[in-house]
């Protein structure tokens, strides 16, 4: 389900010297500290904030001995978990003991917990796929419980995950490293709990929030480290299918993203595709990811708060750019997203506020397709209708051009409230000398197909001017520009300001401070 046409702190107190340096032989400290090895692509990322997961360089230690009633599970018998899981009824725990643990050489060889069971690794626990096995756990078993193990070197093919395979319901995840697998290395069913673990340096996702067979409702993603993703580069592999990120959210109905160190990854940190809903994203670090550091697409309904985003979208940005294409690419995108008062939720609109971004590729980009609707071609959300219309045939014609369809049909980019942000731009950083300055709300010009109710340029003087999109209250820094309309419409801050666009009342802009 890609996307059609993806265009893709707040400045310290002057200090003294001396303790400039000190402060820079720490932050050096921090991150020389983390055993992920950087993408030789990216800029050295720059130090986190101290609320960041570090969990990937230090990730906590589990139980040293077998917990009172515990299995223990021996690293030097092959197959003792998959077979030891077989033979124990529902809600036991397993106890890993330090070592690698293996499975049987056969591709499907697996675990396949049952209801409520418990799998604890000991200081030095790993199960090991070897590059043979597809998947470490899967079947349909609920409240599964995996702790302090590192799961590594599975096979799954793309778009499938290594853990929970199958997107069972009420999985914790804690204290985990799942890393250097292909596919996800990680599923997600409703209920689930991701906390203080590390998704490294798998080769399509850290996690793939997808369930074909039910809703996937109240996922908690919490205090992780989730970084270096996408090795095996599928967008390059298969060019436009929107299939890689850090995490990729589809269809999830109430998710909170919160605490996380997302860096790194190639492609998209965050990415929520077609029919999300209740998003609260909030108290991230965002950085130096090659793409948008979160996109949110064809959803509804979200809260995107108290977040750093820092040097984000420079490979990405800078592709397209060096293309001469004049689109405004975004660390923060929204596309065909916004707030819906009737789908349920704990706000009715997209709310953008309190966030630093500092130094991305571009800003935040409100856009919405006029060619992308349901039942059109160019719905690259192929057989998804939006959560008010369920079934796409009755977007057609004639009843598509008359109300209700001719709103319900489409995804709305409306609703949108950008607000006590703080946007910082120094170009001498970013290395760049155009292009990558813009906050932007635009469409194109509908065309396709003939039957559209949607040509022209009415889809642009929507979300430009009658669908309640807004910036306001925003501090700038920086040469910041704003395209609005269409991408031919390139404004400064003034013309931003003024009518008929009147966007960022109560703002301010300081142009010399961005370099």
């Amino acid at each position: 389900m890609g996307i059609t046409w993806r265009k893709r702190a707040w400045p310290a107190a002057p200090l003294v010297p001396a303790v400039l340096a000190v402060l820079a032989v720490l932050a050096l400290l921090a991150v020389t500290g983390c055993d992920s090895a950087p993408d030789a692509r990216a800029e050295p990322t720059a130090a986190p904030s101290p609320r960041v997961a570090r969990v990937c360089a230090k990730p906590a230690a589990g139980p040293a001995k077998a917990p009172a009633g515990a299995v223990t599970v021996d690293p030097a018998v092959v197959g003792d978990l998959a077979a030891k899981t077989r033979s124990h009824p529902a809600r036991t725990t397993f106890w890993l003991r330090p070592g690698t643990h293996r499975l049987e050489p056969g591709r499907y060889a697996q675990v396949v917990p049952k209801k409520g069971n418990r799998y604890l690794g000991a200081p030095g626990a790993v199960l090991d796929g070897r590059k043979k096995n597809q998947y470490a756990f899967g079947g349909g078993a609920r409240d599964v419980t995996i702790r302090h193990l590192t799961v590594q070197r599975f096979q799954a093919p793309p778009d499938e995950g290594v853990v929970n395979h199958d997107s069972a319901d009420g999985w914790v995840v804690e204290h985990a490293t799942i890393q250097h697998n292909s596919g996800a290395g990680l599923m997600a069913g409703a209920r689930q709990r991701v906390r203080a673990s590390c998704l490294r340096g798998n080769g399509q996702y850290g996690m793939n929030a997808y369930k074909d067979d039910g809703p996937l409702t109240d996922l908690v993603v919490e205090g992780n480290e989730i970084t270096g993703n996408n090795t095996d580069d599928w967008e390059r592999r298969r060019k436009g299918c929107g299939c890689t990120g850090g995490v990729k959210f589809w269809a999830v109905d109430g998710a909170d993203v919160r605490g996380n160190w997302v860096h790194d990854n190639r492609g998209a940190g965050l990415w929520a595709d077609t029919n999300n809903n209740d998003f609260r994203v909030e108290d991230n670090v965002l950085e130096a990811n090659d793409g948008a550091a979160l996109i949110y697409e064809t959803s509804y309904n979200a809260v995107i708060r108290k977040n750093t985003i820092r040097r984000n979208n420079w490979v990405d940005g800078r592709k397209y750019a060096d293309r001469g294409d004049t689109f405004p690419f975004a660390t923060v995108y929204l596309s065909e997203s916004g707030g819906e008062p009737r789908v349920k939720a704990r706000t009715d609109k997209i709310e953008v506020y309190r966030n630093v971004l500092e130094d991305n590729w571009s800003g935040i980009t409100l856009w919405e397709n006029a060619d992308r609707f349901c039942n059109s071609p160019a719905n690259t959300s192929t057989g998804d209708c939006t959560l008010l219309v369920r079934d796409a045939d009755r977007c057609a014609r004639p009843a598509i051009a008359t109300a209700p369809l001719y709103a319900d049909c489409r995804w709305k980019t409306q609703r949108v409230d950008i607000h006590d942000n703080r946007f910082v731009l120094d170009t001498s950083v970013v290395r760049c000398a155009a292009k990558c300055d813009r906050m932007a709300v635009l469409a194109n010009y509908g065309t396709y197909p003939d039957w559209s109710p949607y040509q022209g340029q009415r889809v642009a003087e929507a979300i430009t001017h009658k669908q309640h999109n807004r910036w306001h209250d925003n501090v700038y820094v920086g040469p910041w520009k704003f395209v609005a309309h269409d991408p031919s419409r390139v404004l400064d801050f003034a013309q931003w300001q003024s009518a008929p666009y009147e966007q960022d009342a109560d703002s301010t802009l300081d142009v010399r401070a961005g370099g």
